[in-house]
């Protein structure tokens, strides 16, 4: 009788181990098999609870892989803090401009397929954009308009060299004209997107300045044009059902909502008021800029997929060379990099197809190797990968002010100070 219920106990153990591994996002392994210190690793424990404490962030989950295995996976703080709602590993975040990384995947998917080169004329989706001048600044304050010197191309939406900007740019006369990156898809139709978008000048030349903007909103929508699915459709058939990506969507369901993560009301550097309105607000279309949620482990199998050269378990979503080339820099010496005006800490680096690419060891304020590729959310999530050191990070926070540049920059220097080789 001993004997059988030591063999039940072990099988529960065992059963509950599996139970619990089938819940994370990847293999599991202690962290020195896979070259870091468990107790460097305790020093990003001690940094959020230090910030959380200190009420600069609400909470954080963090999930650090190598080689394809889980070596960190952990939930710091509130998923709401003023409902006392603690942070959970499967916590829903908006993505922000991670959603870009997906979106320029689903183009890429289409281009494997021979259905949209990306040599391609944006004019040939949307006829408008042959339209749109570009805006000269004049030391008056006016604008002097010249015609496109050669068309947008679907190549210029992936390394966000199109000539389109953002809106609150400063005292950027043209950028005043454009809306807020967040305010298309609340306010209106991809297709009144499009004609309103159109209608506004160009901030340079197509093909000559990395200029962060709409682009990657105007690629989803040529994704819907090719696929004609919407864009979340189309991401779910072809990307996140394959990779198990659960709660990676455009729309929350009710059921789910409760898992959003939410911001303190006010930033917590100048106590002014702070949103996330995709929290409140369902959007009209589907922009492949800035419009997902998702879970940390959701994203880190999209990441691994990546990092695997387009498979994971088996599900193939790119070829190894479409990752390799987009993941190369695709900033030319004729186009001025302004990558570093977004991310300051990111000196040194170009743009390939979606991500930020480091093209130097040293330079940046960040540890790492030539080819790390990244990109990074408005409301305060990251992503990054380094193929030197088969690394792949990803962080969620609700943090959409500045703060949320500082944890990039943080987490990086961390991830890295932790490993043992």
């Amino acid at each position: 009788m001993k004997r059988i219920l030591s063999m039940l106990s072990a099988m529960t153990i065992a059963g509950a181990a599996s139970a619990q591994q089938a819940t994370m996002p990847l293999p599991a392994v202690a962290p020195e098999s896979a070259g870091f210190s468990a107790d460097a690793l305790s020093r990003i424990d001690r940094f959020f609870d230090r910030e959380i404490k200190a009420d600069r962030v609400p909470g954080a989950v963090l999930a650090i892989a190598r080689e394809g295995k889980l070596v960190y996976y952990k939930a710091f703080g509130f998923r709401d803090k003023a409902q006392n709602i603690a942070m959970t590993t499967d916590t829903i975040f908006p993505l922000a401009s991670m959603t870009k990384i997906m979106a320029s995947v689903a183009a890429l998917t289409l281009t494997e397929q021979g259905r949209l080169p990306i040599q391609a004329k944006l004019t040939d989706y949307f006829p408008a954009f042959a339209e749109m001048k570009v805006g000269l600044p004049q030391a008056d304050g006016s604008l002097k308009y010249e015609p496109q010197a050669r068309p947008i191309l679907i190549h210029d939406l992936m390394r966000h060299t199109s000539g389109l900007t953002y809106g609150g740019r400063g005292d950027d006369p043209i950028s005043k004209l454009y809306p807020a990156g967040d305010a298309p898809p609340l306010e209106g139709t991809i297709d009144q997107f499009i004609e309103n978008i159109t209608k506004l000048p160009l901030a340079h030349q197509p093909g000559t300045v990395f200029e962060y903007s709409f682009s990657a909103d105007v690629l989803g929508a040529v994704v819907e044009k090719v696929t004609q699915q919407r864009l979340g459709e189309y991401l779910y058939k072809t990307v996140w059902q394959p990779l198990g990506m659960k709660d990676a969507t455009f729309h929350v369901a009710a059921n789910k909502r409760a898992l959003l993560a939410q911001p303190f009301p006010n930033n917590p550097l100048d106590g002014k008021p702070q949103q996330i309105r995709f929290l409140k607000q369902d959007t009209k279309f589907d922009c492949g800029g800035a419009c997902s949620f998702a879970t940390v482990g959701d994203y880190l199998r999209f990441g691994q997929m990546l990092a695997n050269g387009g498979v994971l378990d088996g599900k193939r979503i790119l070829s190894p060379q479409v990752v390799a080339w987009m993941t190369a820099n695709h900033l030319g010496p004729e186009i001025k990099n302004r990558v570093a005006v977004i991310e300051p800490h990111r000196e040194g680096y170009g743009f390939g197809l979606g991500v930020a690419v480091r093209m130097q060891p040293g330079i940046a304020a960040i540890p790492g190797n030539v080819g790390e590729y990244t990109w990074n959310g408005a409301y305060g999530t990251a992503f990054f990968a380094d193929p030197k050191e088969r690394l792949v990070v990803v962080l969620g926070t609700a943090a959409p002010g500045d703060l949320r540049k500082y944890y990039r920059e943080q987490v990086q220097d961390l991830v890295y100070g932790a490993m043992t080789k």
